[in-house]
């Protein structure tokens, strides 16, 4: 018999075609096959012989069963299933005898018994049936053909595949015309896309070349745009954002997978949907880059800046990846470390720095992946990562499907986060208020807070559907679960970092020691610790006997700069005491721009630091250009708020006078919106009714529909933990008044209160440890 893989198996019953005849098998002796045919004649051949001619077929045997093809079953028209279902049991019908199969209960018809009647003769008997029926004339054949193909290809052989032929892409379209579109969408790729009205005068200059002036028309405009589209990649398609425009074609989505903590690290940048008041009172959306873990969804480190993040920044983020989060003071108990669903006594045995810490994991991670930014492939961001022993791996270019999972994090924390705090301004300027950036009210170190403690309640013990255990597959567990569930196989081994070892991560550049100190980019450092190393070589041949000086580009009030001993020595500017506030690099370029020399060195850095004072003060007061309000601001540090004797609101400032105001406002603008709204029954800035001022922590009446986690605490803002982000509080640096942006190093031997200010952005692990 035939069977449904093609095999051809003669028996004794099998139903054949033979010398244009068909037979039926009545025996089988050795070699000999014994045939009878439809009018009783009999006939013996040899087995080998009927094999062998050409129009031999097994045509009534039973095929071996197949599956059926439901899926593909089901593409065609309604009309034409309900069809070939119909077919189905009438060649059922013709085969056995009954409608419903072989084994089906009943009594065959007498046209259609198989005892009674041949195979030729049950298909004759079913053609009249059809046409007697209404289904047209059914002949024999017709019959004999469907019941071939049902054995061939079960129910899909019984389909008209007339409805089953794709449809062209192009329709009727002249073929001419299609070649010519594509050699004009040919002739485009590379170069600055148009509209497809530009691609439609080209295609008819292509066709007046290949066939001649007029010979062959273009279609209509909307034919001619269906076709266009039909034919152009998705990337190519005249019309596209211009951020497609030069993208190949698209590859096959693969999701990353990482089997442990820090296998696979994430880092990216992008704005926050939210204005913040910066330093100078300005507003603003600042730049959060944060370091997303693969295997655990988890957020290791996520900075804040008023405007782009450098790659220094992006440098000691490694670092605060490695170092535990402290439970800052004010945060409730249930934020600990001991409270999160990990192997605590086990780590706290591995790292005493947990005690006290929060409850997030402390990864040391193996291998980044990062875009091609300019920062990520610095050489800053390049030293530090090797000397953390991390991999580095850029994506491939134009793919932010290579970092989906902090892509896809980036549009949870606008949603789950920045739409409750004041300032939002949504996704697209569509979705933004008139108002945004009057109801900014935080600063970006506020914001800072906010934002770590909303990772610490909301995100690390979050459900997240990606992340499941082998042992409970039907359970989606938080970031901290998955984290405290790979403990038990991958342990933890902490990294301890010191002070140095943030200077470690910063700029470096080689300059010599002179009689005058060293000099950089203008601006001279000197320091009574380098009178043993003036006029020295340092001994580094490869550097020409220079000397190994990092630098911070967001303060450059001082250097640090490697001496014989091998520790690093805090230098501070020879003009860092008419500068009592971090200045970057942008804004010192900008002054050297506008300054004009009238004498020597010496004379031209006196007269820019006069021009940096000055220009400080102007901002401090509101006069300053706003150009020079945005070099200012691009470079504040970021740092946590400062717990005075006197604390001020979210939305206020302190003067030099000790008075405060509301962020953004100058003292004579806030007095001209208070006359301009006395006996309105508005408040001073003129913006819906009188309510008061927010308490620190807290939002304006009517907004208690954020979570309350977030905002509403009546504690005051807690005294930070003294990090390489933030000054020392009680120090001298708050004696002298300066900004809370000031950083401190916990060095202990600086002699100068100014040399205790690192503008880092991060907290030192060994101060740390001592607080814990």
């Amino acid at each position: 018999m035939s069977g449904g893989s093609g095999r051809r198996v003669l028996a004794v019953g099998a139903h054949i075609v033979f010398d244009g005849r068909a037979w039926q098998v009545v025996g089988v002796e050795e070699q000999l096959v014994r045939l009878a045919g439809e009018h009783g004649e009999v006939a013996t051949v040899l087995a080998g012989h009927l094999v062998a001619a050409p129009d031999f077929a097994v045509t009534g045997a039973r095929p071996q069963a197949g599956v059926p093809q439901w899926g593909l079953f089901q593409t065609v028209p309604v009309r034409e299933q309900e069809k070939a279902l119909a077919w189905q049991r009438h060649i059922q019908e013709v085969e056995y005898g009954l409608a419903g199969g072989e084994g089906a209960a009943g009594v065959p018809r007498p046209q259609y018994d198989p005892e009674l009647h041949t195979l030729a003769e049950r298909e004759q008997a079913k053609a009249q049936e059809l046409t007697a029926l209404g289904w047209g004339h059914v002949a024999a054949s017709t019959v004999q053909r469907m019941r071939l193909n049902y054995r061939r290809q079960g129910l899909w052989g019984l389909v008209d595949h007339r409805t089953t032929k794709p449809a062209s892409r192009t329709g009727r379209a002249d073929e001419k015309v299609v070649a010519a579109v594509l050699e004009a969408l040919r002739r485009q790729r590379g170069r600055s896309k148009g509209t497809v009205k530009g691609l439609m005068q080209l295609t008819r200059q292509v066709l007046d070349e290949r066939h001649g002036s007029g010979a062959v028309k273009v279609p209509a405009q909307a034919t001619f745009y269906r076709l266009v589209k039909a034919l152009a990649d998705p990337a190519e398609l005249p019309g596209r954002p211009a951020r497609t425009a030069t993208a190949s074609a698209g590859r096959p989505f693969t999701p990353a997978v990482a089997l442990r903590p820090g296998e696979q690290v994430m880092l990216d940048s992008t704005r926050l949907d939210v204005m913040a008041v910066f330093a100078d009172g300005t507003t603003g959306r600042p730049e959060l880059t944060i370091a997303l873990d693969v295997a655990t969804r988890s957020i290791l480190a996520a900075v804040l800046r008023p405007a782009s993040t450098k790659a220094v920044d992006a440098a000691l983020l490694l670092a605060e990846m490695a170092v535990p989060h402290p439970l800052r003071p004010g945060w409730p108990a249930a934020l600990a470390m001991s409270r999160a669903p990990v192997p605590y006594r086990d780590l706290l045995e591995a790292d005493r720095r947990l005690e006290h810490a929060a409850g997030r994991p402390v990864v040391v991670p193996e291998t980044v992946v990062v875009d091609r930014g300019r920062i990520f492939l610095s050489s800053a961001f390049l030293a530090a990562c090797e000397s953390l022993g991390i991999s580095v791996q850029p994506t491939p270019p134009r793919r932010p499907t290579a970092k989906g999972h902090v892509e896809r994090a980036f549009g949870s924390i606008n949603t789950l986060f920045c739409q409750y705090v004041a300032g939002h301004t949504g996704s697209d300027v569509t979705r933004r208020g008139s108002d945004s950036q009057r109801e900014a009210l935080w600063s970006v170190a506020q914001l800072q807070d906010m934002l770590d403690q909303w990772i610490t309640v909301e995100w690390q013990n979050r459900p997240a559907e990606g992340l499941r255990h082998p042992s409970m597959p039907a359970t989606a567990l938080t970031p901290n679960e998955m984290w405290g569930a790979m403990l038990g196989a991958t342990g933890h081994v902490p990294l301890p970092l010191t002070g140095d070892d943030y200077i470690e991560l910063l700029p470096v550049v080689w300059k010599p020691i002179t009689e005058r100190g060293i000099r950089l980019n203008h601006r001279t450092y000197d320091h009574p610790a380098l009178g043993d190393y003036r006029g020295r070589p340092s001994g580094v041949t490869a550097q020409q006997g220079r000397w190994e000086v990092h630098h911070n580009p967001h303060d450059a009030r001082r250097i640090w700069v490697r001496l014989g001993d091998g520790a690093f020595t805090a230098i501070p500017w020879i003009h860092a005491d008419h500068v009592h506030q971090p200045f970057g690099d942008q804004l010192w370029q900008h002054l050297k721009d506008t300054v004009a020399r009238r004498g020597d060195r010496e004379r031209h850095e006196a007269d820019l630091a006069q021009a940096l004072d000055d220009l400080l003060r102007r901002a401090r007061t509101g006069t300053a250009h706003p150009r020079e309000h945005a070099l200012i601001t691009r470079h504040a540090p970021a740092a946590l708020p400062h717990d005075t004797d006197a604390p001020t609101g979210p939305g206020t400032v302190e003067d030099p006078g000790g008075q405060t105001r509301e962020r953004g406002k100058t003292r004579q603008q806030e007095r001209t919106a208070a006359a301009g709204n006395a006996g309105t029954g508005k408040r001073p800035d003129g913006h819906g009714p009188a309510v008061p001022r927010p308490r620190r922590a807290g939002l304006a009446a009517g907004e208690d529909e954020a979570p309350a986690a977030l905002f509403d605490t009546t504690e005051p803002w807690p005294t930070p933990v003294p990090s390489p982000g933030s000054s020392a509080p009680g120090g001298e640096d708050a004696e002298d008044g300066l900004d809370a942006g000031h950083a401190w190093n916990g060095e202990d031997d600086l002699d100068d209160a100014d040399a205790a200010d690192a503008g880092f952005g991060l907290y030192d692990a060994a101060q740390e440890a001592q607080q814990w």
